[in-house]
This record gives structure tokens, sequence and C-alpha cells, in this order.
């Protein structure tokens, strides 16, 4: 996505990523971003990270060489399911399940079972009715062992996928909590959907940040936010990088540099309450004015 090197450290600076945090993030950099964020929490805190599809793309993630324990505290959740979880209609009642059950389940559905062993003919001479009998031990112990195989696939295919409900149901009840300390956008799709969705999981004074190769998606989400309203300083930035040749007696920029890195839409969160006025009417800002504070401008002299 031309994600460039500075401007993914003001996506971590601006959405205040550190150690002890509870993190969002939504990327479609292969994991470069989420990587990023795991580097700076230093396996500290708990990460969910939102993915489209069938599952999360991690290939930079495993490049950067993490220990096991950074891993325990990531999470994911797909995008698919985020609307059902808002609205309430997200149930985790059988999400979990016996493995051992689902996996003699899958047997009989596949016709594993062992069936009993056909009776062998009694009109035949001694030396076929060996021959024979090889034959048959050779094909029951080759059936056997295939049947073996099999169930051993269905059963570690049936623990996997309960692991990943498990995993889902842990997701859940993180998002649900709807205390999240920040939140981290920068994918391929249009941001405005993804982030008037995702920021129903911020806690209140909360920053965000959004990334976009182009400006006009960004635009159009910076308007949308101002409408909507529960958010305040926002900005929409572009970073700007120059190199520098530092030697003795002759430093200087470099000519050659950077088209572009990139735009930034960052802001914080507030506590919004949908009932109330707009907050740009000077009304409302007398509503929400503190009545000592006003009793107080009443009393000095003019």
């Amino acid at each position: 996505s031309h994600l460039r090197y500075d401007t993914l450290a003001q996506m971590l600076t601006l959405g205040n990523v550190h150690a002890g945090t509870k993190m969002i993030v939504m990327e479609t950099c292969a994991g470069l971003v989420l990587g990023a964020v795991m580097e700076r929490m230093g396996g500290y805190g708990s990460i969910i990270q939102m993915y489209p599809g069938g599952g999360p793309v991690r290939a930079a993630t495993s490049c950067f060489g993490f220990p096991k324990a950074f891993f325990d505290q990531l999470h994911e959740f797909p995008l698919s399911k985020v609307q059902s979880l808002l609205s309430g209609t997200f149930s985790t009642e059988t999400l979990l399940a016996d493995p051992e059950g689902n996996a003699l389940v899958a047997e009989e559905s596949n016709g594993l079972r062992e069936e009993p062993a056909a009776e062998a003919p009694m009109d035949i001479n001694p030396t076929e009715e060996q021959d024979t009998m090889d034959i048959s031990a050779e094909d029951v112990e080759f059936k056997e062992n295939k049947e073996k195989e099999n169930k051993e696939n269905v059963r570690e295919k049936q623990i996997k996928q309960w692991e990943r409900r498990k995993k889902l149901k842990e997701a859940a009840a993180l998002l649900r909590e709807k205390n999240a300390d920040g939140l981290i956008v920068a994918s391929k799709f249009h941001p405005t959907p993804l982030l008037l969705s995702l920021l129903e999981f911020v806690a209140p004074s909360r920053p965000f940040v959004v990334y976009c190769q182009y400006k006009e998606p960004l635009l159009e989400c910076y308007t949308k936010l101002r409408e909507r309203g529960g958010v305040i300083n926002l900005k929409l930035s572009e970073s700007w990088l120059r190199n520098y040749q530092v030697l003795p007696e002759r430093s200087h920029p470099k000519l050659s540099m950077s088209g572009g890195g990139g735009y930034l839409l960052s802001g914080i969160t507030v506590l919004w309450d949908k009932g109330s006025p707009e907050c740009g009417s000077s009304e409302a800002l007398k509503m929400e004015e503190p009545a000592s504070k006003r009793c107080k401008l009443q009393e000095l002299p003019c």
C-alpha cells in the first residue's frame, strides 16, 4: 500500500502504542503494521486483529522473529461478524463443543466405522484356503491402517476447528467490553465504513489513526466523522521525508526524495451522547457549561 517507514512511525506515535494497552488493528499490509505494533508493545497487553476473508495474513509478522509469548495475547476477529456483534445477534453458544465427540460424529458420517468381516467360503481346498487367508489378512491390515489414519486426520481437524472457535469467542468477549485503548487502520478498503463500525469498540479519550494512499477517501471520512460527532482533534496530514548526507564539511540534503508516503487521519474519541444537540450551536454550549462557571461569568464586572 506504499506505506513508508516514517509514515508507519507516525502511526505508532499518533496511536499511542505502548506496552500494556489493548489495541485494535485492521490492516491489509501482509502483517507489517501488526508486527510494528507488537514490537512496540513488547509482548505486554492485547491486540485484536480484524481481518477480511477466511483468515488473517501475517507473512511480514513472521519475519520479525518474535518469541512465542508475543503471540499469546494476539487475537483475531473477522470483519464479516462485526455487524452481528454490534447488533447483539452474534452467538457463542455453539462455538465450543467437545472435539472428541465431533470427531466421532464425523467418523460415523464419513463411514469410517469398522464393518464386520464377511465369512469365508467353506467349499475350497486347503491350498486355496491358505492363499485366500493371506490375501484377506493383508487387505484387513491395509484397511485398518487407512481407517486409523483417517480417524487421526478427522480428529486433528476437529481439534483445530475447536481451538479456532475458542479464540473467536475470546476475541468477541474482548470486543464486547468496548474499552480498546486505540485503533489503527491501514487497508486497501474504503476507510469510512471500517472506521465508523470499529470506533464503537474504542473507549472514550483514546486515539485512532487511519492510513490511506490517497487523500480523497480520508476527506470523505473526515466529513462523515464531523457530521457524526464523538471525536475531537481531527487532523489530516501527509508526512514529508528527505534524506540528508552527513559527512565532514559536506553535509547537505539529497536531491532525490520519495514522492509521497500516504496520508494519515488521526483523532481522539470522546464520550458521545447521540440525543444531545449539535456541539456547534451556542445554545448547546451554554447548556453544557457548568452552572458554577456560568455564575462566575455573570458576576464579573463589565
